[in-house]
């Protein structure tokens, strides 16, 4: 119970570190996940309690309820081509500013969102932190394209495994109605050549290699450290 207890603390900590990079007046991208979750109600709290004002577009339905519930205004990209900041969480993310993302498979959008900002902002706990990459990269794939994409994956050296749901019968479905395979590539010594080679897979509609990033605050026990690119 102690060790989850650190565990959340760190997430809160650190949602509460990157709510200060927030600032009256900008169009706020919020990511998805546990960690995400604090910045969420902090900002939510700034509304209520400083008059913060603010619109943010989300990521995926989970942080969009999220949102609503914490009464921070919601906007779309159509209206907001252009934010000022995005801040989300990673699965893993390496001190020279690659991450990867998708673990609650919403990296499609996440991805849209962070280069749709002016600043991209990663927060995590420093279990995250690694030298180098080594977890799998989720693959959002076009149902009708799953064999092809399959095939791609083993040739560019991965091992492709379709992502299961928990509390259903079948594979999980994204957001846009697309599968997630995830595929284990081991030690990625080099994530931008990898990230190019899946960005030409032909059925692949976006994978979880992040590298547009400008910041990273890394939560530890006893404070929070800032990486800036």
């Amino acid at each position: 119970m102690r060790n989850q207890e650190t565990f959340n603390q760190k997430k809160q900590n650190v949602g509460l570190s990157a709510s200060d990079l927030v600032k009256d007046g900008m169009a706020v991208g919020i990511g998805t996940g546990s960690t995400v979750a604090y910045l969420i109600s902090e900002l939510g709290r700034r509304i209520e309690d400083d008059d913060l004002n603010i619109v943010a577009v989300t990521t995926s339905y989970q942080s969009e309820m999220f949102a609503i519930d914490a009464g921070i205004p919601l906007a779309n990209l159509l209206e907001y081509p252009e934010l000022d900041i995005a801040i989300d969480g990673a699965d893993q993310v390496t001190p020279d500013f690659f991450a990867i993302k998708g673990g609650g498979a919403a990296h499609t959008k996440e991805k849209i969102v962070a280069h749709s900002a002016n600043r991209f902002v990663i927060i995590s706990d420093d279990s995250k932190l690694v030298d180098v990459l080594d977890t799998v990269v989720p693959l959002e794939v076009i149902p009708y394209a799953l064999k092809l994409v399959e095939k791609q994956v083993i040739k560019a050296g991965g091992k492709p495994v379709l992502r299961m749901g928990m509390k259903k019968d079948g594979p999980v479905i994204s957001d846009n109605g697309n599968f997630i395979l995830d595929a284990d590539f081991g030690l990625i010594d080099d994530p931008r050549s990898l990230s190019r080679i899946l960005s030409r897979c032909v059925g692949i509609v976006e994978h979880g290699i992040f590298s547009r990033i400008h910041e990273v605050h890394i939560a530890s026990d006893d404070y929070v450290d800032i990486l800036k690119c």
